[in-house]
């Protein structure tokens, strides 16, 4: 006795016909963009890609390495790197058992102190600056107890590193405490269990399986502080050779002082460049970030 037709189980979704052509599940277009979000979308994009041709179409390509190679603007940069490596190495120091500490505290400890670690992100760095010389100023918290032997940090170059270390370390804390979390801790107990002291369970295990978020926020962080204006202009001042970094050069251009306009745009070209690379740099680090 034949079966009848409405019985027979039909093609599965997305399986080939007799003739090899696919089902109409097979062939259904994937979910589209609403027309009507395109103009605020391209709106949006533009505000963000204009500036940046407007920048690179200012450049006097002709005047570029000049301007890149004059005195003050080569202080400014070497400055900046120097204080930018030097930040970005404290927060390693600082910043990496801070985020194992938030990585495997309790649940509750540890949103609080990701909310603490998270201000400087949030707050105006006008307000970081403020906040340093509150607490290391002559009449800050600590700035008395630091006149008194001999130590004066604000209006220095330890100032802009301090600043810079204030704004960036979030950026490696962060990073490092998605890694640790992402890792798990079971390698940690296996060796913990196999007689492995803590701190070569930390160094032989942890701090391998984080290296990804390790790598990303350490030049994210320097990227950060490469950049950081408000706090060290108001902590450590703008003193050229001294505390003038790159941004500081740019603002103290164009307001008439220091390095030519020229100059300042040919800095600005140069930290757009670092950004740029960076974030190529950090995809890279990024899990997934071949496909």
């Amino acid at each position: 006795m034949s079966t009848p037709t409405s019985a027979r189980p039909g093609p599965a979704a997305g399986a080939a016909g007799p003739t090899g052509r696919t089902t109409r599940a097979a062939t259904r277009p994937a979910a589209t963009i609403p027309v009507l979000l395109w103009l605020p979308a391209t709106i949006g994009l533009a505000l963000l890609v204009l500036p940046l041709i407007g920048l690179v179409a200012r450049v006097d390509w002709a005047t570029l390495p000049a301007d890149l190679a004059s005195p003050e603007a080569l202080s400014a940069l070497r400055l900046s790197l120097i204080t930018a490596a030097a930040a970005a190495a404290v927060c390693v120091l600082l910043g990496v058992p801070l985020a194992l500490l938030l990585a495997r505290a309790p649940a509750r400890l540890a949103a609080v102190l990701r909310a603490i670690v998270t201000v400087p992100l949030v707050l105006p760095p006008l307000v970081g600056g403020i906040a340093l010389l509150s607490l290391f100023g002559r009449t800050g918290l600590f700035g008395g107890a630091l006149e008194a032997w001999g130590v004066r940090l604000p209006f220095t170059t330890a100032a802009v590193v301090v600043a810079q270390c204030f704004v960036a370390l979030p950026f490696l804390v962060l990073a490092v405490e998605g890694a640790l979390r992402a890792s798990g801790t079971a390698e940690e107990r296996v060796a913990a269990t196999l007689g492995a002291r803590p701190l070569t369970v930390f160094f032989r295990i942890t701090v391998p399986l984080a290296a990804p978020g390790l790598i990303a926020g350490t030049v994210l962080c320097f990227a950060r502080a490469m950049g950081e204006f408000g706090a060290t202009a108001l902590f450590a001042g703008n003193a050229a050779g001294t505390t003038r970094t790159m941004p500081l050069a740019i603002y103290t251009a164009f307001n008439g002082a220091g390095v030519s306009q020229g100059e300042a745009v040919a800095l600005s070209l140069m930290l757009l460049a670092a950004a740029l690379a960076i974030l190529v740099l950090v995809r890279g680090w990024r899990p997934g970030a071949s496909r």
